[in-house]
């Protein structure tokens, strides 16, 4: 019976197999309808930070004259757009709006002494015009927080007094200056507002500030600090539907900022209120602006074409250069990386964008699209039961039912734990199967277990080249299986605005290895439970310890590099770079400086060195790498595809490459070594 119910699931294999390639074509209009999404936006929008130029320009002999030059160069080199604060009166005093003082200030300007039971806040207006367009904003900003305010005129200009202390009121968030939405307005940028929620929700305030972005033409707008607009009031106001209702009826849709420590409170609740009416934006740090211009428009390019990056966002800050005893800044730099041959703003164009108002994505969703989902569910449960079924045959079916019957079940009770797990699952598992399949057909043709055998016939150097190279793309299809699934089941809008992400990054490259060093070492002629006694029984030796070790740091420096926090090495970087200027889209350098040629060359040396299947351990990185770059689901479809097959085309030259040196040093050690013996 026992027999019978292994060769019952062995034999179950094929028809797995079957229902994985259904599952994948079930999965293929799902991955079409994430291409429809990926094509509606298309659509870069350049946004430069107004406080920043206000900083650069306090540091400039004639502030207002230089902030006008520089609008009108940043405007010509492609930035359509400024983001602006709310002010505080800091903002407004650095503006030239007006002057601030406190109560010790304001008793040694009018000399008297200062009261002893009052530590006010005056403000004094720079014109009759700012002082009209600022007061009443200034009043009612105060007056909703229960703070008073009262008239006060010194030396014949008007001003006022608040009564809070200069510290407390500087803090305080009011709207823009109204002059700065005006000019801004009348040469031509496009506003991006950013909004604090550092004071109670006020519906009404809201209301009004919205009216004016939507007679401005604003379409889109960002959140300063931890948290978004009325986030600190939802539990007992429901603000942020509030909010987002405000929003909506304007047609005003939000950023979502790329690489932030931590998402901001309540992002994830808006973007859902406003039907994913989300842009993902990159921002340039102060710091950052002063890379050599042909560095920033090289990330500019990438954040577009590679990570479906909608909006960039451009900083400065001025600092002191000592050498010329002078107060700089970026700004020129900025330009000089937007508009010079070669620049930001042309790469972006010839990747197919063009410049003006961002817009969000227009997300596919076919009618039939939950029903091609369910399949490919099916489809991706059976290829991890392969998997299951190259370790442990006799749990091949029950592998595939349970797996079934938890998926149902975790699709009911927490669907995106299911589709994160089941995804991650299929993702290991392709890769792993593709792998383990070539080192069974490397033992059917390569050299037998036991070296005495009379059957076995060296094959030539040309034939194993051929079956190593047909091996290669037969394995990397099989990886690629993966794909298809993996989109499928993260073909929400979510992961693409990296609202959510894929987990598991690190066990997806590590498992495939582990399991593949597994199988190489257990799985290849020898009863298992015989072989792994033997293995516990071997005495530990230094070496081993030293192996480990070394294993050890090489494992740590391997995780180091997976993920969107990966580091690169300058000669990568360099490389990198002259890959994507050549050829448009860079391949990933472990899959075809390493995984790949290895794959090549470690197949075509184990057809006639039993032990050489042990590269395939390494090998195997290529395999799964293939698989995660599609799990990046906020680069497109079309991009990971491209940088796969390139990935493979270069792999297989280098690969042809180290076959060659291997044939030569393998003959020029037939003919060398044994003088060297002599």
């Amino acid at each position: 019976m026992q027999q019978k119910w292994q060769r019952w699931n062995i034999a179950s294999r094929k028809w797995l197999w079957i229902v994985v390639v259904i599952g994948v074509l079930a999965a293929l209009p799902v991955v079409y309808d994430r291409l429809q999404t990926e094509k509606s936006s298309k659509t870069v929008e350049f946004v430069f930070d107004y406080r920043d130029l206000v900083e650069a320009a306090s540091y400039r002999a004639n502030p207002q004259d230089y902030i006008s030059e520089q609008l009108d160069l940043l405007k010509s080199a492609g930035v359509g757009s400024m983001a602006i604060y709310e002010n505080t009166l800091e903002d407004y005093r650095k503006a030239r709006r007006l002057m601030i003082w406190g109560a010790a200030d304001i008793a040694n300007l009018t000399d008297t002494v200062i009261p002893e039971n009052e530590n006010y806040t005056y403000v004094l207006f720079t014109s009759p015009e700012n002082s009209e367009a600022l007061a009443p904003i200034i009043r009612d900003t105060f007056s909703s927080l229960d703070i008073a305010t009262e008239n006060w005129s010194f030396r014949g200009q008007q001003g006022l007094i608040v009564k809070t202390p200069l510290e407390d009121a500087t803090l305080k968030p009011m709207q823009p200056d109204p002059f700065t939405l005006e000019m801004l307005h009348s040469k031509g940028f496009n506003i991006v507002p950013r909004l604090v929620d550092s004071l109670p929700y006020n519906e009404a305030a809201v209301t009004k500030l919205l009216d004016r972005y939507q007679e401005l033409g604003v379409k889109r707008l960002l959140f300063e600090g931890e948290s978004v607009k009325g986030f600190n009031d939802d539990a007992d106001l429901n603000s942020i539907t509030d909010f987002s209702n405000l929003l909506k009826e304007r047609g005003i849709g939000i950023a979502a900022i790329e690489n932030i420590k931590a998402q901001q409170k309540g992002f994830n609740k808006l973007a859902y209120l406003l039907d994913y009416n989300v842009t993902r934006l990159y921002s340039l740090s102060e710091g950052d602006s002063a890379l050599p211009p042909e560095t920033i428009a090289d990330r500019f390019a990438l954040a577009t074409k590679d990570r479906n990056i909608r909006m960039i966002y451009l900083n400065t800050i001025p600092s002191r250069d000592t050498s010329k005893a002078q107060i700089k800044d970026t700004l020129e730099n900025l330009i000089t990386s937007l508009s010079e041959p070669g620049g930001a703003v042309e790469k972006i164009e010839s990747n197919g964008f063009t410049l003006g108002q961002a817009t969000a994505f227009d997300v596919a969703d076919s009618s039939f699209q939950r029903y091609f989902k369910l399949i490919a569910v099916i489809g991706a449960v059976a290829m991890v039961a392969l998997l299951v079924s190259y370790f442990i045959p006799w749990l091949t079916l029950p592998a595939w039912v349970l797996g079934l019957i938890g998926s149902a079940g975790l699709m009911l009770i927490k669907p995106q734990l299911f589709e994160q797990a089941l995804a991650l699952a299929v993702a290991i598992s392709a890769p792993t199967v593709a792998t383990i399949l070539a080192i069974r057909k490397i033992n059917e043709k390569g050299p037998p277990l036991r070296a005495n055998s009379l059957t076995y016939v060296v094959m030539t150097p040309q034939r194993r080249l051929a079956h190593s190279l047909v091996l290669y793309v037969k394995t990397a299809l099989i990886s690629l299986s993966a794909v298809p699934f993996v989109i499928a089941l993260l073909n929400n809008i979510t992961y693409s605005l990296v609202l959510n992400q894929f987990r598991g990054v690190s066990l997806l490259h590590l498992a495939p290895i582990a399991l593949i060093a597994v199988y190489v070492l257990l799985y290849r002629g020898e009863f298992v439970l015989s072989k792994t006694g033997k293995l516990l029984r071997t005495p530990i030796t230094l070496a081993w310890v030293i192996a480990a070790g070394v294993l050890g740091i090489v494992g740590m420096y391997y995780l180091s590099r997976t993920g969107n926090s990966g580091s690169v090495s300058g000669p990568e970087k360099i490389l990198r770079t002259f890959l994507e200027n050549t050829v448009g889209v860079r391949p990933r350098n472990k899959e075809f400086l390493l995984a790949h040629p290895l794959f090549i060359l470690g197949a075509f040396m184990a057809y006639k060195y039993r032990n050489a299947a042990f590269i395939m351990i390494i090998a195997v990185i290529g395999q799964l790498s293939m698989v995660d770059t599609f799990a990046h689901i906020h680069s497109p479809v079309l991009i990971s595809l491209v940088r796969g097959l390139l990935g493979l085309g270069l792999g297989l030259i280098i690969g042809l490459i180290a076959v060659g040196v291997w044939q030569l040093a393998e003959g020029c050690w037939k003919r060398w070594s044994p003088l060297l013996k002599k």
